[in-house]
């Protein structure tokens, strides 16, 4: 069982992580990449690499013949699955096992077992694991409400409702049947009791070959947004030591039950000092770097000796946990326009030093809706969960991704909540009103707009050392001569400052610059301010209004409903369009006038093309 090559079925920052943990072990490490990857630091990293296909996954990442292939064509003699993709797919793992090679991961069968909602609740009843009290679909008990009706098969939140009255239940059922035969092929549905402000908590698990079975303590996963993680922490905090006790005992003998092998992870709802199975996630999970940090352990380390037939490093009571590790995802998303997908090219990317950064984004690459918009992990180590929080609201005051929008900022917002201190939020929070605040756009402030003045004015110094057009992250606290600066933000409101020459240093902050101004990255939001030009009029070169509608992703135009000189009202839909499998309905911003249409139905459109314009003052000069 042993071997000396790993093919990872994976991209991006997942791919990055193995090609390591491989490195280190001194194993032979071979990449896949698509169309769009060709150029990706991953790749280069990789001892080998093999082009696997076109950009869409299902042509490359998701293609089991490609993956085998690949894998022949390289000489691999085992595979690992990364995280997402094909990394529970059973079909996969019995191809890989049937092609002669060997799976970095828990067996074909435990993944059957495992991988649907209603065998492992099954198993886990078994089990002796407390699971949440479930019902008959056709014969939901008056009392039993709110319920929770989710798909067997799959995850994600796809095929998800919550039903807090008889009267909705069948809307509900009919809609996630849908949803979950259109995601997984499978309209298997299980209707539960669903548990009101309940924490997300999982255990961090590990089996071999020998039958050991180990856990590495709990993580704390309840921030979350629809459903996907935003914030990840380890130990679980506020936990009685008898809760703690169950949790890692229930999680111990579910595998067990199963005769797990390989990295894997059992997730249950917390509330009310009790703990409900939810699901077993069997793979390494993306937020497996707090465990690590907390234990000191490496658990890809772990997976390669499991997979080549050693029994696992350490017994139970040889594994140690202190200290609080907390980890932020980085998505290429807005989360003030829904969290969307964002997508484009990153002009620089500039990520905190002296923390743990797992990403594949170092600036000057593009970024493509194709795949997961995670561009990155940011995880800090405290001596106390506090003491990780203040860390993490340093981490991302020194981050700074440029030329696409980010969750940086909103993140940074979120960990110093007052909420998030508290440890009162839940995993339906970030969907609550109560997160109303955090989603509510930002404005440019006083400091930062100072801050910006200083980089400016540092940056226009008659001293030959300005890097203007030079898009590299750089950071600069200079202390420039006294000067006047006036800079116009995007919402062309006018900032005058005067920096004098005994200015302070203060803290360095992160921007890139060009001749017209500059972007400056402040707590994680990125603010583009310009110098004002005579010739515009104050204003700034190429600013949409409140009449331009611009398409919020790349996408595809499915409808154009109005055309030039209609009149339209208020929330009317002038068009339609598609991205990430998702329809976005453009509506009119008030009364007004169509003065512009700018794409036909069946064209591609990038990110913030314009599609309309509305002229309010068009209406008047009709009538």
């Amino acid at each position: 069982m042993t071997f000396s090559s790993v093919l990872i079925a994976n991209r991006g920052e997942i791919a990055r992580r193995v090609i390591v943990a491989c490195r280190e072990a001194g194993l032979r490490s071979i990449a896949i990449y698509s169309d769009a990857d060709a150029d990706a630091p991953y790749v280069r990293l990789a001892d080998d690499a093999v082009h696997i296909g076109p950009t869409p996954a299902t042509e490359s990442y998701l293609s089991i013949e490609r993956v085998l292939a690949a894998a022949k064509d390289s000489g691999a003699e085992a595979i690992h699955p990364g995280y997402g993709f094909l990394s529970e797919r059973a079909e996969f793992a019995r191809a890989v096992v049937d092609a002669g090679l060997v799976f970095i991961g828990p067996t074909a069968d435990v993944m059957d077992a495992m991988g649907r909602k209603d065998r492992a609740r099954t198993i886990a009843g078994r089990a002796g694991v407390p699971v949440t009290p479930h019902f008959d679909p056709e014969a939901v008990p008056a009392d039993a409400y709110p319920v929770l009706v989710k798909a067997a098969a799959g995850g994600g939140g796809k095929g998800m409702r919550i039903v807090r009255e008889a009267g909705g239940l069948a809307a509900a059922i009919d809609a996630a049947r849908r949803e979950a035969a259109s995601a997984f092929g499978d309209d298997t549905l299980l209707v539960e009791k669903y548990v009101e402000a309940g924490r997300h908590v999982e255990v961090q698990v590990f089996g071999d070959n020998a039958g050991h079975i180990v856990h590495l303590f709990e993580r704390d996963c309840s921030v979350q947004r629809r459903h996907q993680k935003v914030v990840e922490e380890a130990p679980a905090y506020g936990l009685t030591d008898e809760l703690r006790r169950t949790l890692h005992d229930s999680s111990v003998a579910l595998c067990r039950e199963v005769g797990y092998t390989g990295a894997g992870t059992v997730e249950f709802l917390v509330a009310d000092g009790r703990a409900y199975f939810l699901e077993m996630n069997t793979r390494l999970q993306v937020e497996h770097p707090v465990t690590e940090q907390i234990t000191g352990l490496d658990l890809v380390q772990w997976q390669l000796l499991v997979a080549a037939g050693h029994d696992l490093p350490l017994a139970q009571d040889e594994i140690t946990a202190s200290g609080h590790a907390m980890e932020v995802r980085v998505y290429a998303e807005d989360p003030y326009s829904g969290f969307l997908p964002q997508a484009g090219h990153v002009l620089a990317a500039a990520w905190p030093e002296d923390v743990r950064v797992e990403t594949d984004l170092f600036g000057d690459q593009e970024v493509s809706t194709a795949y997961d918009p995670m561009l990155g992990k940011i995880i800090v180590t405290g001596s106390d969960r506090e003491d990780a929080r203040v860390r993490m609201i340093a981490a991302l005051d020194d981050t700074g991704i440029f030329g696409v929008t980010t969750n940086v900022g909103f993140a940074r917002r979120l960990v110093a909540a007052d909420e998030f201190a508290a440890g009162r939020v839940h995993t339906a929070w970030l969907d609550s009103d109560a997160a109303a605040d955090l989603l509510t756009t930002p404005t440019l402030s006083e400091p930062a707009a100072r801050a910006a003045a200083l980089l400016w004015a540092g940056l226009t110094l008659p001293d030959g050392s300005s890097p203007l057009s030079v898009h590299d992250g750089w950071r600069s606290g200079g202390d420039p001569a006294a000067v006047r600066i006036v800079l116009v933000d995007e919402a062309d409101r006018s900032w005058e400052h005067l920096i004098g020459d005994d200015e302070p240093a203060g803290a360095a902050e992160l921007a890139i610059a060009d001749t017209d101004g500059l972007t400056i990255a402040w707590q994680g939001q990125t603010w583009r301010l310009d110098a004002p030009d005579p010739m515009r009029g104050g204003h700034q070169r190429g600013a949409a209004t409140d009449a331009d509608l611009v398409s919020p992703m790349p996408g595809t135009v499915l409808r154009v409903d109005v055309s030039p000189g209609d009149i339209v009202t208020l929330g009317q839909q002038l068009g339609v369009v598609e991205a990430m499998k998702m329809e976005l309905s453009m509506v009119a911003p008030y009364d007004g006038v169509v003065s512009h249409v700018g794409a036909a139905a069946g064209d591609q459109v990038p990110i913030k093309h314009l599609l309309f314009t509305v002229d309010p003052a068009a209406t008047k000069e009709q009538s």
